[in-house]
């Protein structure tokens, strides 16, 4: 996208220049401070994309830059408008505020907590106003007044509502008016293009029926989003709606991944969940999907040597306070899977909801989403947790220190024995060479990790040792952001040829991300004395071996080319994902450290 959109001169949040992010359900551009506090707070608060470097259906971006250009802002915004809220010391974040506290405390106020949106007078029963903002939204949506929607459902509109008297959902309204950019922003609050109204049409129905021939396509585009997005996460392809594909199952490019007897007990048990529990579980995994792609769009955007605050990391999915503790839970242990578990994760995802939608049987299941996503739990649960007291890990990523290392033997017993106990998601999904030792697999998370992360080379570097020495010495920050950019630069080049299939150029790539990586390495000590620093450093350099191993997959083996280049290409991308957020935790800490 060349051109600069009207309305996003600035930030919407601190008035920044240039914003370079949106928050699509809010109807604002925001720059990357303010956008790293949004990411924070989850998609149910605010759904981020990048203007330039994340792709967008023509007319949901058109949506956005038409709330903005019609003043969404002073929707979220209403309350400080009025003089007396300047008398009372209430005022917006600036762009010379400090992200934390100033910005993250105004972002939160405006958006989660809506401190700032006009109220409307209390009733006593708040259903009634909920079902009269609904009625109000239903007869709003046949005009092009966007911002009138919006500011119906941030007080409380329902944009699934189904109207008693008309027989119908805001949706149907809007597709029989061929208001495109209603539909988009009603989708966006979660309407379901596929409801019927009380005749059994769905909004595609009036669409065609009107000759809104693009809204209709695009409404399909909207019904299939969650697998079409799961299938572009793999492999890079979208279905052809259009002719009636609505589903792609990528194939994983070694077969032998996926034959396990565990991957078989999992597909087993995805396969008895009812509609509504896989519904949920697919939808968990659309937002870890999400969360991979944005944070990949933002290492790749940053400046390394300016951008080294730890409140820009987002490392599990946030909580969303209407889930139940387990499934939060369970949400964040999706961080862990690597990209081969993810990917099979993915796959079965996707094979089970074309096989649902076509009317396979169903097996009855006695399960409920919070058992269902117990499974999503692994190895680093030492002890159950109350549902009514959670307790989430403070960073749920699955280059965590290992518990060998910090557990004393007893505990390590303990752990030893659930693991060989429980199954779980790392092994439902396994995709670790089958010639594993199962009971290392079992019994000891240093051998698992290895299992997952060496593949194709046995060595494993020094720095992924679990029991060191302590040593004080650290790097000089300046050095340690000389070899990040150093990193940052390969990395785009890798970027760049992946983008132009330029699948020739994937291993000279990664020989000099592995030198720079391994250069990298060096400056650190042995065996430093932080627990963070080690952990950077495994995640840094096992990422760089199996990011090698990745691209030598697009050499032709005896049988000929892997059957699916693209998803080489994912597993690529997540490496080098990996390396560039790694380098960066360690010019955090460098950066911390020098300064104390």
């Amino acid at each position: 996208m060349s051109k600069r959109l009207r309305g996003s001169e600035v930030c919407a949040d601190c008035s920044g220049p240039d914003p370079s992010w949106a928050s699509v359900n809010r109807g604002t551009f925001i720059c990357d401070e303010c956008c790293s506090v949004h990411r924070s707070l989850g998609r149910h608060i605010s759904q981020v994309r990048h203007l330039k470097h994340t792709p967008w259906p023509p007319t949901l971006l058109q949506m956005v830059e038409t709330l903005c250009n019609n003043g969404a802002n002073s929707i979220w915004e209403h309350c400080l408008l009025d003089p007396a809220s300047i008398m009372s010391g209430r005022r917006k974040a600036n762009p010379q505020d400090k992200v934390h506290p100033n910005k993250e405390e105004f972002i939160r106020a405006k958006y989660q907590m809506l401190a700032f949106v006009h109220r409307l007078p209390c009733r006593d029963d708040d259903s009634v106003t909920a079902k009269d903002l609904s009625k109000q939204l239903h007869s709003s949506v046949r005009t092009g007044n966007l911002e009138t929607c919006l500011r119906l459902l941030s007080l409380g509109a329902q944009a699934n509502f189904f109207h008693p008297e008309k027989g119908n959902t805001p949706l149907h309204v809007a597709s029989k008016a061929g208001q495109i950019l209603q539909a988009e922003l009603l989708a966006v609050y979660g309407a379901d293009p596929g409801t019927q109204d009380s005749s059994g049409k769905t909004p595609v129905d009036y669409a065609r029926q009107g000759g809104h021939h693009e809204l209709a396509e695009r409404l399909v585009e909207i019904q299939y989003e969650l697998t079409d997005r799961l299938a572009f996460y793999l492999c890079g392809r979208k279905p052809d709606h259009k002719n009636g594909q609505h589903f792609i199952i990528p194939q994983m490019a070694d077969s032998s991944l996926d034959l396990s007897e565990l991957a078989k007990a999992a597909k087993k048990k995805l396969q008895s969940l009812s509609n509504h529990l896989f519904e949920e579980l697919a939808m968990d995994v659309y937002d870890e999907v999400d969360r991979r792609e944005t944070d990949a769009v933002w290492l790749a955007t940053q400046n390394h040597s300016t951008l080294v605050t730890e409140t820009t990391v987002v490392p599990f999915l946030p909580v969303n306070p209407e889930y139940s503790s387990t499934r939060n839970q369970g949400r964040q242990k999706l961080a862990r899977f690597n990209a081969h578990e993810f990917a099979t994760l993915v796959i079965d995802i996707l094979s089970d909801a074309k096989r649902r939608q076509q009317g396979s049987p169903l097996s009855s299941s006695k399960d409920n989403v919070e058992l269902i996503l117990k499974t999503v739990n692994n190895q680093h649960s030492i002890e159950s947790q109350d549902n009514d007291q959670p307790d989430y890990d403070s960073v749920a990523s699955d280059e965590d220190t290992d518990l060998e290392a910090t557990a004393s033997k007893a505990n390590r017993q303990k752990v030893s024995r659930l693991e060989k106990q429980n199954s779980t998601p790392e092994s439902d999904y396994d995709n670790t060479p089958n010639d594993t030792d199962p009971d290392d697999m079992g019994s000891s998370r240093k051998g698992r990790q290895r299992s997952m992360v060496w593949q194709g080379d046995g060595s494993v570097p020094e720095t992924a040792e679990p029991h060191t020495a302590p040593s004080p010495i650290l790097p000089s920050t300046e050095d340690v952001i000389r070899k990040t950019e150093q990193i940052t630069k390969n990395i785009q080049e890798l970027l760049r040829a992946a983008q132009e299939n330029k699948h020739d150029s994937y291993i000279p790539c990664s020989e000099r991300i592995h030198i720079a990586v391994t250069e990298m390495a060096a400056l650190f000590p042995k065996k430093p004395k932080s627990d963070m620093v080690r952990t950077s450093l495994r995640l840094l350099t096992s990422s760089a071996y199996r990011l090698q191993s990745e691209c030598k997959k697009t050499l032709p083996g005896d049988s000929g080319p892997p059957t699916d280049i693209q998803l080489v290409t994912q597993q690529v991308i997540q490496c080098a994902y990996d390396i560039a957020k790694a380098a960066k935790q360690l010019v955090t800490i460098t950066t911390k450290e020098n300064n104390n």
